[in-house]
């Protein structure tokens, strides 16, 4: 559910602003009557109509995106820097990133117009693994890493357990290689785990979301996902089980 100027806005027919005059001028309908108080929601549901033209919605569309690092999870940056949506220059929906991956981590970074697509896959109640390969400073012994597994409090709360690997350590340039499977999507989360056990991260990549990989991808480059593709992540969210 959407707010109706807001609505208006993203399929183009004029700015938010604009969009609240229209309503207050009696212009709009949603399911044959004229609706002119502000912050009306809508659904997809919903028929909406402009100066008794039907508001065309917008097709859903879902892709995949390779994110490389320096560039902002978000649709528009106030300090000028690259954005997520400026990779899709050839997409003509409006496109909104599922959840983020901060300005310095590269990887797996899904992209949509689906809110409830959006929503599915970040809500805190629904558990979908991402797998993160971090390279850390210092070589941390297996008890060391086991608070993440446990679960390790940090300002905003507890994070959940996650599942933690040692892959590799080169004690000569003191750092080590390490896979962390997390589900929840708190703040700069992996860094700040590793920052809470001493072992800060100097590099970090999303690996997967769900079963979705990089395959194929170079940095900066993208996919469509496939009809399939969605509806398996969407199982995978409200089952915690992958779909055939």
């Amino acid at each position: 559910m959407e707010r109706l100027q807001k609505v208006l806005a993203h399929a183009g027919v004029a700015s938010r602003r604009k969009a609240e005059e229209m309503i207050t001028q009696g212009k709009v309908k949603v399911n044959g009557k004229v609706v002119t108080e502000q912050g009306l929601k809508v659904s997809d549901n919903d028929v909406v109509e402009v100066e008794g033209v039907k508001l065309e919605k917008e097709q859903k569309v879902y892709y995949l995106l390779y994110k490389p690092r320096g560039v902002i999870s978000a649709v528009s940056d106030d300090k000028g820097r690259k954005t997520v949506t400026d990779l899709l220059p050839n997409v003509k929906e409006r496109l909104y990133p599922v959840g983020r991956l901060d300005y310095e981590t590269s990887g797996v970074l899904l992209l949509t117009n689906d809110g409830d697509f959006s929503y599915a896959l970040t809500h805190p109640k629904y558990k979908v693994d991402k797998t993160y390969v971090a390279r850390i400073k210092g070589i941390p012994l297996k008890e060391q890493l086991r608070p993440l597994e446990r679960g390790i409090v940090l300002e905003d709360g507890k994070t959940a357990p996650a599942k933690v690997k040692l892959l590799s350590s080169e004690r000569k340039a003191d750092k080590s290689i390490v896979e962390i499977t997390i589900h929840e999507g708190k703040n700069r989360q992996v860094r700040r785990m590793f920052d809470a056990i001493g072992f800060p991260v100097q590099k970090l990549k999303r690996e997967q979301f769900g079963f979705l990989g990089l395959h194929g991808l170079n940095a900066g480059e993208w996919r469509e996902l496939t009809n399939h593709e969605v509806k398996k992540m969407r199982v995978l969210a409200e089952t915690g089980k992958i779909g055939k």
